[in-house]
């Protein structure tokens, strides 16, 4: 019974000496118990770098509609009144001639690259007599040449789309990574918890052979100097347990921050790393991520807007010609109504058309933007090239670390089973005089890296599930989360 006594009373002191840290000074609150699935739906509703990032997409949003504006037909009006003086032809009398105009237009742009227009104009001049002149005019201009077409006319329009594309598949990239983090960093308190949990328990049994060790000093079993061994063996790991909680705290922070959650209660994992085999065939995983990473999908974005623009590019080398016509109607008469009673019945009808050419010699600009553009599409090409050749080296490298993390699982629970038969073994003959109070706790010591390997292997092989995840761009699909094309028009229309 006096055995048991002090067992329990060393229990009791090693409980007490890890309460004696920062952690149990702090007032108690509730816990606030999370999942793994509840930290991915916080993340994604909740983090502030990815609202930062999703205001990129409502921002291209924006220039979609800017570059629309195009086909926006322009309304022009006009009134102006001039006075001159000119010498009548015969006699060489100067003649006052007052003049008041007032015109209202409407022009439009085409799709093909032209311009309609119509145009009203109606005049009031005065000299030795006073008459009134109206008029309304049709005109169409079109490029044959050089900016014919619809590419030509919507290469900003078109710029503009793939550049939302490419902002949204950034958008999922950062997402992606930052699932990814969220995912690491709750298996990281995960193994944070339980090696503190392993500290204390090395605390504890610390304290309970510095408590057994003092009672046998006593008794002349032991010499004096076993105290000290064991005074030291419990300091250590009191220093242990307070940097492990301090750890703790420092990674609950880390997830507050990213889930933005209030910074009140301890934050428990409620959900445990698998230890379950994950196959996977390399061949389906390649194909995968060459198909879902978004990183790709923007370069591709990239891609597009370049040769988009090398084909405007050459198109703008060719000659400017263009096709102008007019038509229209006009009428004059002294009295006002008439004038405008003329121009409706088409009294005094008039129209033209012709072409107009111009050509720089030599066209450097042009040529040389052309030749530009060309090389972007190439190093856009070969930039996609190279980025798809890492993701494949990646997705190897991911799935090698996978086998490898798997394997650590039981090698490291072997190597704690092992420690655990060595610490009994040593306390066996501590308890015969056959081992020193410095022995058991240097074994104990051992005891306590092999269950943080375990611990840290585990949590390393979830790990790399989660890589395989991301390097594949499966990540967004296994969380079950979904990103729209119009992920961010809530934004654009917020802001309208």
């Amino acid at each position: 019974m006096k055995r048991i006594s002090k067992t329990t009373a060393a229990v009791t002191i090693g409980l007490l000496l890890g309460c004696a840290v920062p952690l149990c000074a702090q007032p108690a609150t509730e816990p606030v118990n999370l999942t793994l699935q509840d930290a991915i739906r916080l993340t994604f509703e909740r983090n502030l770098d990815l609202k930062v990032e999703l205001y990129n997409p409502a921002m291209a949003e924006a220039d979609i509609r800017r570059s629309l504006g195009i086909y926006n037909p322009l309304l022009t009006l006009g009134a102006d009144y001039n006075r001159s003086n000119s010498n009548n032809s015969f006699n060489f009398i100067p003649v006052k001639v007052d003049q008041l105009t007032a015109n209202a237009g409407v022009s439009k742009l085409l799709p093909t690259g032209g311009t309609v227009g119509a145009t009203a104009n109606s005049a009031w001049i005065s000299n030795s007599s006073s008459y009134y002149t109206d008029g309304v005019n049709l005109t169409v201009s079109q490029p044959l040449l050089k900016n014919f077409g619809r590419e030509a006319t919507e290469l900003v329009i078109n710029v503009a789309r793939f550049g939302k594309e490419g902002a949204i598949d950034r958008f999922k990239t950062r997402l992606s990574d930052t699932v990814a983090q969220v995912r690491n960093d709750y298996f990281k308190l995960y193994n944070l918890r339980e090696a503190l949990a392993v500290k204390r328990t090395s605390l504890a049994l610390a304290n309970k052979i510095l408590d057994e060790t003092r009672g046998r000093v006593k008794a002349g079993v032991l010499p004096a100097m076993e105290i000290l061994n064991a005074e030291f063996g419990a300091a250590t790991r009191e220093k242990d347990v307070i940097d492990a909680e301090r750890a703790v705290r420092d990674q609950m922070d880390v997830l507050r921050l990213s889930l933005q959650l209030p910074a009140t209660g301890d934050i428990a994992v409620v959900d445990e790393p698998t230890r379950e085999s994950y196959p996977v065939n390399e061949d389906e995983a390649l194909k995968q991520a060459l198909g879902s990473r978004p990183e790709l999908a923007a370069q591709r974005a990239t891609v597009e807007i370049d040769d988009l623009q090398q084909r405007v590019a050459r198109n703008r080398t060719l000659p400017d010609l263009s096709l102008n016509a007019n038509v229209g109607v006009g009428g004059f008469d002294p009295r006002f109504v008439q004038g405008l009673t003329n121009t409706a019945i088409a009294k005094d009808p008039n129209w033209g058309v012709g072409l107009q050419f111009s050509y720089p010699l030599g066209n450097d600009a042009a040529k040389n933007d052309y030749i530009k553009s060309k090389l972007t599409l190439e190093q856009a090409r070969t930039q996609l090239h190279s980025l798809e050749s890492g993701i494949a080296n990646d997705v190897k490298a991911t799935i090698r670390l996978l086998g490898t993390s798997y394997k650590q699982i039981e090698v490291t629970s072997r190597g704690r089973a092992y420690a655990e038969d060595r610490l009994r073994a040593f306390q066996k003959k501590n308890a015969v005089g056959l081992a020193t109070t410095k022995d058991v706790l240097d074994v104990e010591n051992d005891l306590v890296t092999a269950k943080g390997n375990q611990i840290q292997a585990l949590v390393d092989y979830n790990n790399a599930i989660t890589q395989l995840w991301r390097v594949t761009g499966a990540i967004l699909e296994r969380q079950g989360i979904k990103v729209s094309e119009r992920q961010a028009d809530p934004l654009y229309e917020r802001a309208k």
